[in-house]
């Protein structure tokens, strides 16, 4: 089996950021809507960044953490399996 590469990497993290948004808001009873109205960002495409299918920048984190009253570290609690990628942590 072929070690994963950068794509990999990183299409999984874009997809897992993006669920822990959609986690976030819905636990807040949140609509993408009201992100929309916080962030500034087009519902349909709010809906992209939770789906993983958008590149999230360090910018639209930040806004979507505001938006969402957490600390932006909160988008990476998730589990990950860094051994999939042979990456020292």
């Amino acid at each position: 089996m072929s070690k994963p590469d950068v794509a990999d990497f990183h299409k999984d993290l874009q997809i897992l950021i993006g669920k822990r948004i959609s986690e976030i808001r819905t636990k807040n009873n949140q609509t993408q809507q009201d992100l929309e109205f916080l962030t500034g960002i087009d519902s349909a495409e709010v809906s992209k960044y939770e789906k993983g299918k958008r590149n999230l920048t360090l910018k639209t984190m930040i806004k979507f953490a505001v938006a969402l009253q957490i600390h932006p570290k909160q988008l990476f609690n998730f589990d990950f399996d860094i051994e999939k990628y042979k990456i020292d942590e």
